[in-house]
């Protein structure tokens, strides 16, 4: 058999990084760097970017639409070539990061990221998750490489509502569970092979260090405060469960948080909120031992992830609601499909109702 492990070029984590470091590794790429900042970046710390790199490097900057779909890239590629820019940079959050993403493979540019947040699994990883303008699940893109550079100022991360934070924990909370059900399954990770024993030990890796330092990393982000708990749960939600995901694979809950996004009562809703949602519901789904199950609804209540439908925006969501999402969960191409057990629609409605109900049964 082979296996295929796939990691970004270089990760550079740490308090005050980009005041230290971000200069000096655009550099290394190139002397030209289009910029692509979300609204709330711009607004924060865009002066200060612009400062760091003063008579370095040039930079043209764009502030992104909020929505990584097709539209946007089109328009931030065509930006990026009047620039005649030699390398691409994404600061922000998951959806700015995966538009610079995408342009940058067009293009066939490096690709620097620079996450704002710890939310997501994002920064790492060659995956790009394509919505429509309203903001439904459209697809995935596999771009040809992964990030050249991945740039996280712990500082800025530890700035933003903790939050953000506790939802890239309810990403990682997936991880080790998807990869462990691909490697029982024999199943493709994102490259389509299997992943090697390196990705699943990092994968369970990520899942300990959420567990053991979850909730002090919280207490730290709460306070604006780097410590050494909240540098690991960094780590884990950024560096660990983006290899554990990309060269481990993905599986049920990412297809369910694929699933939910068809109803708009989840919109508001972070991407590491549903995730940890569906994570429940995949507990369920794959009949885990009661002890772990406990585990993980104990670690949900312990920093604020959802346990319950409500707390997704669902309290009052119908079967047939719950259905549609257990179909589109379940459509041609989707990761529920590299479940090792044999998955229906009724079988994911019954799992999210079991999810919901035992969340309800522990308030």
């Amino acid at each position: 058999m082979v296996t295929t492990a796939i990691f970004p070029g270089r990760y550079v984590q740490g308090a005050n990084a980009l005041d230290e470091c971000l200069a000096e590794e655009l550099l290394r790429l190139g002397q030209r760097a289009f910029i692509v900042q979300d609204p709330t970046v711009n607004k924060l710390i865009g002066p200060r970017i612009d400062a760091l790199l003063a008579n370095k490097i040039a930079t043209q900057s764009e502030v992104f639409c909020s929505e990584c779909c097709d539209e946007e890239i089109e328009r931030i590629s065509g930006l990026t070539k009047a620039f005649e820019a030699d390398v691409i940079v994404g600061i922000g959050g998951g959806k700015t990061l995966d538009t610079a993403k995408a342009t940058g493979a067009a293009l066939g540019l490096p690709i620097v990221i620079v996450p704002t947040l710890a939310s997501t699994d994002a920064p790492c990883s060659s995956l790009v998750v394509i919505y429509t303008r309203e903001g439904k699940f459209k697809r995935y893109l596999m771009i040809p490489q992964n990030p050249t550079l991945v740039l996280v100022d712990t500082q800025i991360i530890a700035n933003a509502p903790a939050r953000f934070l506790v939802s890239g924990m309810g990403d990682a909370l997936a991880t080790w569970f998807e990869a462990e059900d691909c490697r029982i399954k024999g199943a493709g990770n994102m490259t389509t092979r299997p992943g090697p024993m390196t990705a699943f030990g990092l994968a369970r890796m990520c899942f300990d260090v959420l567990l053991k330092y979850g909730v002090l990393a919280k207490a730290a982000c709460e306070q604006k405060m780097v410590t050494p708990a909240l540098e690991h749960v960094v780590e884990a939600n950024t560096l660990l469960s983006g290899l554990g995901f990309e060269s481990g694979g993905l599986a049920a809950a990412h297809a369910i948080h694929n699933g939910l996004t068809v109803l708009p009562e989840t919109h508001g809703y972070w991407h590491g909120e549903k995730v940890a949602f569906g994570t429940l519901a995949m507990l369920m789904l794959t009949d885990r031992e009661p002890a772990l199950i406990d585990t993980v609804y104990t670690f949900c209540e312990s920093v604020g992830l959802p346990t319950t439908l409500a707390q997704i925006g669902l309290g009052n969501v119908s079967d047939a609601q719950l259905l549609a999402v257990a179909t589109a969960s379940c459509q041609e191409g989707e990761t529920m499909h590299n479940e090792p057990y044999a998955v229906t629609p009724e079988r994911i409605l019954a799992a999210l109702r079991a999810a919901d109900a035992y969340g309800l049964h522990r308030q």
